[in-house]
């Protein structure tokens, strides 16, 4: 177990957003994004919460950044860590993913992605998708 004090300690929230048909939203990490660890790969929108920022609140604001859709949250289901270096810094990130329904679906990308998928969860393989977001759609179908 690594204890650096070094580490940067974040908390973040992700939205698997189901569409009425059943498919989920993932996003591509652009080369243009600036504290982007992963280009190229996919993962569901979400982000850090800014200090002392409500969790449901930051969810609905990085979800409306990154694609400007309006969601409606559901419950968590799953809880997972990942640990970036951003910009030459380790980071700690826990994150708390919510199953939601998509209230609108005309997708706006920010500069932080250059593609999205509208994915059945059974072709989850057919795409490079991020940890531990590639565990996430598994535990939000056991409902």
């Amino acid at each position: 177990m690594q204890n650096d004090s070094n580490i940067v300690q974040r908390i973040a929230t992700k939205a698997v957003i189901f569409s009425d048909e059943g498919k989920v939203l993932i996003l591509r990490e652009a080369n243009t994004y600036e504290e982007g660890t992963n280009p190229g790969r996919y993962h569901m929108p979400g982000g850090r919460l800014n200090p002392g920022e409500a969790f449901l609140d930051g969810l609905i604001r990085e979800v409306d950044e990154e694609t400007g859709l309006k969601i409606e949250i559901g419950k968590p289901i799953y809880v997972g860590e990942w640990r970036p270096v951003i910009k030459g810094v380790p980071n700690q990130i826990v994150g708390i993913f919510f199953k939601c329904k998509a209230i609108t679906t005309n997708v706006r990308l920010s500069e932080e992605h250059d593609d999205f998928k509208w994915i059945r969860p059974e072709e989850i393989e057919n795409y490079d998708i991020m940890g531990p977001e590639n565990n996430v759609l598994q535990a939000s179908l056991k409902d």
